[in-house]
Protein backbone atom coordinates (compact mmCIF):
# COMPACT_ATOMS: atom_id res chain seq x y z
CA UNK A 1 0.00 0.00 0.00
CA UNK A 2 1.13 3.48 -0.47
CA UNK A 3 3.16 4.90 2.76
CA UNK A 4 0.92 8.08 2.32
CA UNK A 5 -2.13 6.13 1.67
CA UNK A 6 -1.32 4.04 4.56
CA UNK A 7 -0.71 7.06 7.14
CA UNK A 8 -4.10 8.61 6.26
CA UNK A 9 -5.84 5.32 7.10
CA UNK A 10 -3.77 5.05 10.40
CA UNK A 11 -4.81 8.17 11.32
CA UNK A 12 -8.65 7.79 10.78
CA UNK A 13 -10.40 7.37 14.34
CA UNK A 14 -13.76 4.80 14.82
CA UNK A 15 -15.94 8.20 14.96
CA UNK A 16 -14.50 9.15 11.94
CA UNK A 17 -15.31 6.91 9.88
CA UNK A 18 -19.04 6.63 11.50
CA UNK A 19 -19.37 9.63 10.58
CA UNK A 20 -18.13 9.39 6.93
CA UNK A 21 -20.42 6.56 6.25
CA UNK A 22 -23.23 8.46 7.94
CA UNK A 23 -22.92 11.34 5.68
CA UNK A 24 -22.42 9.60 2.13
CA UNK A 25 -25.39 7.95 3.22
CA UNK A 26 -27.72 10.93 4.42
CA UNK A 27 -26.59 12.64 0.91
CA UNK A 28 -27.12 9.38 -1.08
CA UNK A 29 -30.73 9.15 0.31
CA UNK A 30 -31.46 12.73 -0.23
CA UNK A 31 -30.67 12.70 -3.64
CA UNK A 32 -32.13 8.97 -4.19
CA UNK A 33 -35.50 11.03 -2.64
CA UNK A 34 -35.31 14.15 -4.69
CA UNK A 35 -34.99 11.73 -8.21
CA UNK A 36 -38.45 10.17 -6.88
CA UNK A 37 -39.77 13.88 -6.27
CA UNK A 38 -39.22 14.74 -9.90
CA UNK A 39 -39.81 11.50 -11.52
CA UNK A 40 -42.16 11.43 -14.24
CA UNK A 41 -42.58 15.03 -14.07
CA UNK A 42 -41.27 18.00 -16.13
CA UNK A 43 -39.00 18.82 -13.40
CA UNK A 44 -36.78 15.80 -14.88
CA UNK A 45 -36.41 17.10 -18.23
CA UNK A 46 -35.06 20.33 -16.90
CA UNK A 47 -32.44 19.00 -14.78
CA UNK A 48 -31.32 16.50 -17.79
CA UNK A 49 -31.26 20.25 -19.65
CA UNK A 50 -28.91 21.93 -16.68
CA UNK A 51 -26.43 19.31 -17.22
CA UNK A 52 -26.38 19.41 -20.49
CA UNK A 53 -25.92 23.03 -20.15
CA UNK A 54 -22.67 22.09 -17.62
CA UNK A 55 -20.71 19.90 -19.72
CA UNK A 56 -21.06 22.67 -22.50
CA UNK A 57 -19.85 25.23 -20.43
CA UNK A 58 -17.05 22.78 -19.35
CA UNK A 59 -16.11 22.11 -23.26
CA UNK A 60 -16.34 25.72 -23.72
CA UNK A 61 -13.86 26.12 -21.30
CA UNK A 62 -11.46 23.68 -22.52
CA UNK A 63 -11.79 24.82 -26.12
CA UNK A 64 -11.43 28.67 -24.92
CA UNK A 65 -14.51 29.32 -26.90
CA UNK A 66 -14.43 32.78 -24.99
CA UNK A 67 -17.94 34.32 -25.83
CA UNK A 68 -19.86 30.93 -25.45
CA UNK A 69 -18.17 30.87 -22.05
CA UNK A 70 -19.26 34.37 -21.47
CA UNK A 71 -22.87 33.27 -22.07
CA UNK A 72 -22.71 30.01 -20.02
CA UNK A 73 -20.97 31.77 -17.00
CA UNK A 74 -23.80 34.21 -16.89
CA UNK A 75 -26.22 31.46 -16.90
CA UNK A 76 -24.38 29.65 -13.90
CA UNK A 77 -24.32 32.83 -11.99
CA UNK A 78 -28.07 33.14 -12.16
CA UNK A 79 -29.05 29.58 -11.32
CA UNK A 80 -30.40 29.80 -8.04
CA UNK A 81 -33.02 32.20 -9.10
CA UNK A 82 -33.71 30.24 -12.59
CA UNK A 83 -34.19 27.11 -10.85
CA UNK A 84 -36.20 28.99 -7.74
CA UNK A 85 -39.01 30.32 -10.90
CA UNK A 86 -38.55 27.10 -12.82
CA UNK A 87 -39.26 24.54 -9.84
CA UNK A 88 -41.50 26.53 -8.34
CA UNK A 89 -44.50 24.13 -8.05
CA UNK A 90 -42.12 21.25 -7.86
CA UNK A 91 -40.13 22.38 -4.86
CA UNK A 92 -43.71 23.64 -3.27
CA UNK A 93 -44.62 20.01 -3.83
CA UNK A 94 -41.23 18.70 -2.21
CA UNK A 95 -41.59 20.61 0.49
CA UNK A 96 -45.28 19.88 1.18
CA UNK A 97 -44.33 15.79 1.06
CA UNK A 98 -41.85 16.27 3.45
CA UNK A 99 -43.88 18.56 5.78
CA UNK A 100 -46.88 15.65 5.51
CA UNK A 101 -47.02 13.67 8.67
CA UNK A 102 -45.48 16.06 11.31
CA UNK A 103 -48.59 17.73 12.45
CA UNK A 104 -50.58 14.19 12.61
CA UNK A 105 -47.95 12.45 14.58
CA UNK A 106 -50.49 10.65 17.23
CA UNK A 107 -53.84 11.62 15.79
CA UNK A 108 -56.39 8.69 14.72
CA UNK A 109 -59.07 8.66 12.79
CA UNK A 110 -62.31 10.94 14.92
CA UNK A 111 -65.91 9.57 14.69
CA UNK A 112 -66.67 12.45 12.10
CA UNK A 113 -64.09 11.06 9.65
CA UNK A 114 -64.64 7.16 10.08
CA UNK A 115 -69.03 8.13 9.32
CA UNK A 116 -67.45 10.27 6.58
CA UNK A 117 -65.73 7.99 4.85
CA UNK A 118 -68.43 4.68 5.75
CA UNK A 119 -70.82 7.16 3.73
CA UNK A 120 -68.24 8.28 0.49
CA UNK A 121 -67.47 4.54 -0.16
CA UNK A 122 -71.26 3.88 -0.33
CA UNK A 123 -71.55 6.75 -2.28
CA UNK A 124 -69.11 5.95 -5.26
CA UNK A 125 -70.44 1.82 -5.21
CA UNK A 126 -73.55 3.10 -6.28
CA UNK A 127 -72.15 5.71 -8.65
CA UNK A 128 -69.72 2.78 -10.07
CA UNK A 129 -72.43 0.19 -10.11
CA UNK A 130 -74.60 2.94 -12.19
CA UNK A 131 -71.30 3.99 -14.63
CA UNK A 132 -71.99 7.38 -12.98
CA UNK A 133 -68.33 9.61 -13.29
CA UNK A 134 -67.47 11.23 -10.24
CA UNK A 135 -64.29 13.01 -8.30
CA UNK A 136 -64.22 13.15 -4.55
CA UNK A 137 -61.40 14.51 -2.38
CA UNK A 138 -60.51 14.43 1.10
CA UNK A 139 -58.18 17.43 2.38
CA UNK A 140 -56.21 16.24 5.12
CA UNK A 141 -53.36 18.90 6.03
CA UNK A 142 -52.79 20.68 3.31
CA UNK A 143 -55.32 23.08 2.33
CA UNK A 144 -56.76 22.91 -1.24
CA UNK A 145 -58.69 26.51 -1.93
CA UNK A 146 -55.26 27.95 -3.88
CA UNK A 147 -55.68 24.05 -5.79
CA UNK A 148 -59.13 24.52 -6.72
CA UNK A 149 -60.61 27.01 -9.48
CA UNK A 150 -64.02 28.12 -10.00
CA UNK A 151 -65.88 25.88 -6.99
CA UNK A 152 -69.59 26.22 -5.62
CA UNK A 153 -69.53 26.51 -1.90
CA UNK A 154 -71.80 23.97 -0.24
CA UNK A 155 -70.85 23.46 3.45
CA UNK A 156 -73.27 20.35 4.07
CA UNK A 157 -72.96 16.88 6.07
CA UNK A 158 -71.73 14.18 4.11
CA UNK A 159 -74.09 11.93 2.94
CA UNK A 160 -74.48 8.78 0.65
CA UNK A 161 -77.53 10.90 -0.99
CA UNK A 162 -76.25 13.81 -1.08
CA UNK A 163 -72.79 12.66 -3.07
CA UNK A 164 -75.11 10.69 -5.12
CA UNK A 165 -77.44 13.77 -6.33
CA UNK A 166 -74.31 15.89 -6.46
CA UNK A 167 -72.90 13.68 -9.58
CA UNK A 168 -76.51 12.75 -11.40
CA UNK A 169 -75.88 14.52 -14.99
CA UNK A 170 -78.93 16.44 -15.40
CA UNK A 171 -79.13 19.55 -17.38
CA UNK A 172 -80.79 20.92 -14.12
CA UNK A 173 -77.73 20.00 -11.83
CA UNK A 174 -74.91 22.17 -12.44
CA UNK A 175 -73.05 20.94 -9.77
CA UNK A 176 -72.64 16.87 -11.82
CA UNK A 177 -69.67 18.70 -13.19
CA UNK A 178 -66.67 18.84 -11.39
CA UNK A 179 -64.64 17.18 -7.98
CA UNK A 180 -66.54 17.28 -4.43
CA UNK A 181 -64.05 18.51 -1.73
CA UNK A 182 -64.84 17.29 1.61
CA UNK A 183 -63.23 19.38 4.14
CA UNK A 184 -60.48 19.17 7.37
CA UNK A 185 -63.95 18.99 9.13
CA UNK A 186 -65.38 16.36 7.49
CA UNK A 187 -68.40 18.23 5.88
CA UNK A 188 -69.22 18.86 2.12
CA UNK A 189 -66.99 21.65 1.14
CA UNK A 190 -67.07 22.44 -2.23
CA UNK A 191 -68.41 20.83 -5.91
CA UNK A 192 -68.00 21.76 -9.39
CA UNK A 193 -64.62 22.09 -8.41
CA UNK A 194 -61.86 22.12 -10.80
CA UNK A 195 -59.06 20.30 -9.84
CA UNK A 196 -55.28 20.65 -11.74
CA UNK A 197 -54.57 18.03 -14.17
CA UNK A 198 -51.82 15.57 -13.74
CA UNK A 199 -48.33 16.64 -15.07
CA UNK A 200 -47.39 12.75 -15.22
CA UNK A 201 -45.77 12.76 -18.92
CA UNK A 202 -46.14 8.85 -18.52
CA UNK A 203 -49.83 7.80 -17.64
CA UNK A 204 -52.00 5.59 -20.51
CA UNK A 205 -54.56 6.17 -22.99
CA UNK A 206 -56.75 4.86 -20.48
CA UNK A 207 -56.87 7.76 -18.38
CA UNK A 208 -59.14 10.26 -19.24
CA UNK A 209 -59.36 14.07 -17.70
CA UNK A 210 -61.40 12.66 -14.70
CA UNK A 211 -58.60 9.96 -13.89
CA UNK A 212 -55.77 13.37 -14.80
CA UNK A 213 -57.88 15.83 -12.51
CA UNK A 214 -57.96 12.98 -9.65
CA UNK A 215 -54.18 12.31 -9.91
CA UNK A 216 -53.36 15.83 -9.94
CA UNK A 217 -54.21 17.07 -6.71
CA UNK A 218 -52.54 14.62 -5.11
CA UNK A 219 -48.93 15.29 -6.51
CA UNK A 220 -49.39 18.78 -5.49
CA UNK A 221 -50.83 18.10 -2.01
CA UNK A 222 -51.45 15.27 0.86
CA UNK A 223 -55.14 14.91 -0.22
CA UNK A 224 -56.23 11.64 -1.32
CA UNK A 225 -59.08 11.33 -3.82
CA UNK A 226 -61.41 8.52 -5.39
CA UNK A 227 -62.46 8.61 -8.43
CA UNK A 228 -65.23 6.36 -10.19
CA UNK A 229 -65.02 5.71 -14.09
CA UNK A 230 -68.07 6.34 -16.69
CA UNK A 231 -67.01 3.81 -19.00
CA UNK A 232 -65.81 1.04 -16.83
CA UNK A 233 -67.45 1.24 -13.56
CA UNK A 234 -64.39 1.10 -11.53
CA UNK A 235 -63.29 2.58 -8.46
CA UNK A 236 -59.80 4.13 -8.24
CA UNK A 237 -57.88 5.67 -4.89
CA UNK A 238 -54.84 8.42 -5.64
CA UNK A 239 -52.50 9.21 -3.52
CA UNK A 240 -49.20 10.84 -3.71
CA UNK A 241 -49.49 11.01 -7.40
CA UNK A 242 -50.26 7.61 -7.76
CA UNK A 243 -53.32 5.49 -8.34
CA UNK A 244 -54.65 2.09 -7.34
CA UNK A 245 -57.62 1.09 -10.09
CA UNK A 246 -60.53 -0.95 -10.11
CA UNK A 247 -60.82 -1.55 -6.02
CA UNK A 248 -63.91 -3.54 -4.45
CA UNK A 249 -65.41 -1.20 -2.33
CA UNK A 250 -64.43 -3.22 0.74
CA UNK A 251 -60.83 -2.74 -0.25
CA UNK A 252 -61.46 1.25 -0.40
CA UNK A 253 -62.75 1.67 2.93
CA UNK A 254 -60.44 -0.37 4.29
CA UNK A 255 -57.56 1.80 2.40
CA UNK A 256 -59.26 5.09 3.99
CA UNK A 257 -59.85 3.97 7.45
CA UNK A 258 -55.77 2.97 7.04
CA UNK A 259 -55.36 6.41 5.97
CA UNK A 260 -56.70 8.73 8.38
CA UNK A 261 -55.74 6.16 10.92
CA UNK A 262 -51.45 7.45 10.16
CA UNK A 263 -50.66 4.10 8.28
CA UNK A 264 -50.76 5.71 4.94
CA UNK A 265 -47.31 4.33 3.80
CA UNK A 266 -48.78 0.70 2.94
CA UNK A 267 -51.88 2.06 0.99
CA UNK A 268 -49.07 4.74 -0.88
CA UNK A 269 -47.05 1.66 -1.63
CA UNK A 270 -50.37 -0.17 -3.20
CA UNK A 271 -51.14 2.41 -4.96
CA UNK A 272 -47.76 2.70 -6.39
CA UNK A 273 -47.39 -1.07 -7.30
CA UNK A 274 -50.97 -0.73 -8.68
CA UNK A 275 -49.98 2.01 -10.94
CA UNK A 276 -46.80 0.23 -12.17
CA UNK A 277 -48.94 -2.96 -12.85
CA UNK A 278 -51.13 -1.00 -14.73
CA UNK A 279 -48.39 0.25 -17.08
CA UNK A 280 -47.27 -3.39 -17.72
CA UNK A 281 -50.94 -4.69 -18.36
CA UNK A 282 -51.76 -1.80 -20.99
CA UNK A 283 -48.80 -2.49 -22.79
CA UNK A 284 -50.17 -6.38 -23.00
CA UNK A 285 -51.70 -7.25 -26.40
CA UNK A 286 -54.56 -8.81 -24.40
CA UNK A 287 -56.75 -7.35 -21.48
CA UNK A 288 -56.57 -9.11 -18.12
CA UNK A 289 -59.79 -10.09 -15.88
CA UNK A 290 -61.52 -7.04 -14.22
CA UNK A 291 -60.23 -8.37 -10.98
CA UNK A 292 -56.71 -9.24 -12.11
CA UNK A 293 -54.89 -5.73 -11.67
CA UNK A 294 -56.18 -5.54 -7.88
CA UNK A 295 -55.05 -8.98 -7.21
CA UNK A 296 -51.59 -8.29 -8.99
CA UNK A 297 -51.68 -5.00 -6.49
CA UNK A 298 -51.99 -6.89 -3.53
CA UNK A 299 -49.35 -9.84 -4.05
CA UNK A 300 -46.73 -7.10 -4.99
CA UNK A 301 -47.60 -4.73 -2.15
CA UNK A 302 -47.25 -7.97 0.09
Amino acid sequence: MNPSLSSFFDGLTVGQVVTTVFDLALVYYLIYRLLLTIRGTRAAQMVVGIVLVGAAFFVAERLELTTVSWLLDNFISYFIIIVIVVFQQDIRRALGRIGQGVWTFGRGATRETSVAVDEVVSAVDHLARNRIGAIIVFEREAGLEEFVDDATRVDAQVSRQLLVSLFVPSKDNELHDGAVVIGRNRRVDLARALLPLSRATDLGPEFGTRHRAALGITEDTDAVSLVVSEERGEISLCLKGSIARDLEPATVRRALHDIFEGTADSTAEEAEAAAQIGKAVASLAHPLPASAPTELADEAAS
